[in-house]
């Protein structure tokens, strides 16, 4: 198991596929699923941030997991306030994109923590 939490490959994909899953969720969410007002799906533009991010994470660049892991606490907000406001079906879906943006948030801090570039030792020469 910890091979997989070391290994950039594996939380480059997990951050994929939670992105990708958050994605078809907020998507299906606010259109077909229990759309705030029937007839009206101006909320699916909530997705349009995660667009930006979705050819820097597949491509595994450091700094696209950088901000989409800040970008999935805006996610995470919304998903807890709408679990706890919401009831029925529109609460589950609440939890799961909880469930979808902590993912994120978790695989892409792992991946830059781990894709980055050991810091250059300090000299102590004295002149």
């Amino acid at each position: 198991m910890k091979d997989f939490f070391s290994s950039p490959r594996m939380l480059n994909l997990l951050s994929s596929i939670s992105l990708i899953a958050l994605i078809f969720l907020c998507v299906a969410w606010e259109t077909v699923l229990a759309p705030l007002q029937p007839g009206q799906s101006r909320m699916v533009f909530k997705v349009v941030p995660l667009l930006f991010g979705v050819f820097g994470i597949l491509r595994g660049k450091r700094y696209t997991h950088q901000w989409v892991c800040m970008l999935a606490l805006l996610y995470f907000t919304e998903g807890s306030v709408r679990a706890m406001s919401d009831h029925g079906m529109q609460a589950t879906l609440a939890m799961i994109e909880v469930v979808l943006s902590v993912t994120l948030f978790a695989s892409c801090a792992a991946y830059a923590r781990v894709t980055r570039t050991p810091a250059a030792p300090l000299s102590n020469t004295a002149d």
